[in-house]
């Protein structure tokens, strides 16, 4: 029967799963760790890593040097959150534009427009009322914002050349490429390796004005440190990797 399938939950047995293990507080603007899928509120998960590289509960490494870059909003786990805590989402709301006017600013539009569309969005479900125009509203907002947001070509861009400077691998078809500034070397060994068939991208070395690069370095930073009033393409070599001893 219904009945015997439906069973009630109280909110202290789920509080570890909708909590953020820094403040111990329920999370506010839920940030994940791309690498193992830990989540925290933003502004702890941020302040955490000014000074750590490593997830605060697995202690993974994000990344060495820009862990910033593999931390991503988690909308879903958020409005899971607001849903199933009373109360939540009104009094943080409440909080942000109470910081704002306190410090003379207007509030952003991001927060006026999501207490808006959030309320009515509960007040719908609240009422068992669901409205075909709006829905469909808001269908053509969300592929608009898709349209809008290129995340793949919009970000600054670096043109290089791939040269093999070994006798042991093969020169690839088409050397130049271009690529995100935020690419790291990493990404360039595994493009390499995919292109040669090697059994592991570990086997190769990349080269800047033959200095070999970490496998964490972006892009835009090896231009700025080793190739910064250079002309494009930036040039770099690759080769079996040497074992130093």
């Amino acid at each position: 029967t219904p009945k015997m399938l439906t069973r009630k939950i109280k909110l202290w047995d789920i509080n570890a799963h909708i909590t953020c293990r820094l403040c111990n507080g329920y999370l506010i603007d839920a940030t994940t760790v791309t690498e193992c899928l830990h989540t925290f509120c933003r502004s702890c998960l941020v302040k955490y890593l000014e000074e750590n590289n490593t997830c605060p509960t697995c202690r993974i490494v994000i990344h060495q040097s820009h862990p910033l870059q593999y931390i991503g909003h988690d909308r879903t786990m958020q409005d899971i959150v607001y849903k199933l805590v009373p109360g939540l989402q009104e009094a943080e709301m409440k909080k942000q534009r109470e910081f704002y006017h306190k410090l003379g600013m207007e509030v952003p539009g991001d927060i006026k427009g999501e207490t808006c569309s959030t309320k009515q969005h509960l007040d719908s479900h609240r009422n068992g009322e669901t409205k075909a125009d709006e829905n469909i509203n808001k269908e053509t907002s969300e592929e608009k914002q898709e349209d809008d947001n290129d995340y793949h070509r919009s970000d600054e861009q670096v043109s290089i050349c791939l040269e093999c400077n070994s006798s042991k691998l093969r020169g690839l078809k088409r050397k130049w490429i271009r690529c995100s500034a935020q690419a790291t070397v990493l990404h360039l060994k595994k493009f390499i390796a995919k292109k040669l068939n090697l059994s592991s991208f570990n086997e190769l070395d990349i080269l800047c004005n033959e200095e070999i690069l970490g496998k964490d370095h972006t892009l835009k930073f090896v231009v700025v440190t080793r190739w910064r009033f250079k002309k494009a393409p930036l040039l770099l070599h690759y080769r079996p990797k040497m074992d130093l001893l």
